[in-house]
């Protein structure tokens, strides 16, 4: 439909009124982390090799344990019924139609039983967890009984950033009906006939939880104003009580506290800082990745998100050891600009970018997709070093034989 994902945005951009573009382009204060995203991929150079057979070629892997036609997961995001009637529904039709999970969002405006209905594709579920923990239980035991299968603790929203761009566009929750927001949403017609003539996108799952009803004041002050913010580390085991399957630490930001979620018995970390709208001035995830896999206990998985715009920027993330990749922005340009078929188009070209980038790296399958892919420069090449012998460490042992068991015996 459209060449590539900047495309879909500039698309996005014309049919969203003000506030809800800002709500979802929006950075935190003067957005420097969320163009430290873009920019670190940018900065990370490819070393190809040539002269190999590249006519077959496989993408697939296992996220969490589970298959994936491509390392990537469409990532959780809130509020996206300001884009699309159902939006939930149409980006987990739109991930298993390409063979992704969908991690389904605590701030989702469709209730998790609904997008379970309408797929039969793997779920993950992203947890906000709220002074009231009851209400983190509750949507835990429906996600269980829907069949969702992974979960992330999102932990880098004790409070919410400084989001200047909601005062600059008179976003709030509940609305108010400013002459300048009538204005703004007149002046998008489109927008208006198929999103904003249902009213104000509900947090239902959230509401039914916390049997809040259908009050959004409510339902935005759980969300933001009621967050536990005596979360800590101790809390793993309580999760643990209530959650039997994967469990994931998203919002990770240091190799240090990677290593302290593993240590707790996290089954993978996602390196996020929220897409640059929480702490501005963050490192960006691709920063810390390398540093983070070289110190990574075998088995544990680690995600990134924050700025991934190209097939190529995936490379990157698989090859300074990433199993995977979550979308957030990308695929909701795709939503915003064509509904579900333009959130399954932005994933189709990226996974036609991979499949082309990997094939131009010289690279036959995911596990040939290393840091010596990449020209290691600057304060990177540490890291990377490190990287690619921790990498021929974990593929020596997973080739050695099993030692046979000793045979003592008492003289």
């Amino acid at each position: 439909m459209y060449s590539n994902v900047a495309d879909y945005r500039a698309a996005a951009r014309r049919y969203l009124p003000d506030f809800a573009w800002s709500y979802l382009e929006g950075g935190a204060e003067e957005s420097i982390t969320m163009r430290r995203n873009r920019a670190a991929y940018e900065s990370i150079a490819f070393a190809p090799q040539v002269l190999v057979d590249v006519s077959n070629v496989s993408t697939h892997t296992t996220l969490a344990g589970g298959p994936a036609a491509w390392p990537a997961v469409v990532g959780p995001t809130g509020l996206n019924g300001l884009y699309c009637r159902g939006a939930e529904e149409a980006l987990a039709r739109a991930a298993h139609a390409v063979g992704l999970p969908f991690a389904l969002s605590t701030a989702s405006t469709s209730l998790l039983e609904d997008v379970r209905a309408a797929t039969d594709g793997e779920l993950w579920l992203q947890l906000y967890v709220q002074q009231d923990r009851r209400i983190a239980e509750d949507i835990m035991a429906r996600a269980r009984a829907a069949r969702f299968s992974t979960l992330l603790l999102t932990v880098d929203t004790p409070v919410t950033g400084q989001r200047d761009h909601y005062a600059r566009t008179g976003f709030t929750l509940p609305l108010r009906w400013t002459p300048r927001l009538l204005w703004d949403i007149a002046t998008h017609p489109r927008w208006l006939a198929k999103v904003g003539v249902h009213g104000v996108p509900q947090l239902v799952n959230l509401a039914r939880s916390a049997r809040l009803g259908a009050s959004i004041e409510a339902q935005a002050a759980a969300l933001g104003r009621q967050m536990d913010t005596s979360l800590d580390w101790r809390d793993i085991a309580w999760l643990r009580r209530h959650w039997p399957g994967k469990i994931f630490i998203k919002g990770i930001q240091t190799a240090a506290d990677a290593a302290r979620a593993f240590q707790h018995e996290a089954d993978g970390v996602v390196l996020s800082n929220h897409g640059g709208r929480q702490l501005d001035g963050a490192l960006s995830p691709i920063d810390i990745l390398a540093h983070t896999a070289a110190m990574a206990p075998r088995g544990a998985e680690i995600l990134v998100d924050g700025g991934i715009r190209r097939g190529s920027d995936i490379a990157k993330a698989v090859a300074l050891g990433a199993k995977g990749v979550l979308l957030g922005r990308a695929p909701l340009y795709g939503l915003a600009a064509a509904g579900e078929a333009g959130a399954q188009g932005v994933l189709a070209l990226l996974h036609k970018e991979f499949d082309t980038c990997m094939r131009l790296l010289g690279c036959t399958s995911i596990a040939s997709l290393g840091p010596d892919r990449l020209a290691a420069h600057g304060g990177a090449l540490a890291s990377l070093a490190a990287l690619a012998a921790h990498r021929a460490g974990t593929m020596r042992a997973a080739r050695a034989p099993q030692a046979a068991p000793l045979n003592v015996t008492s003289t």
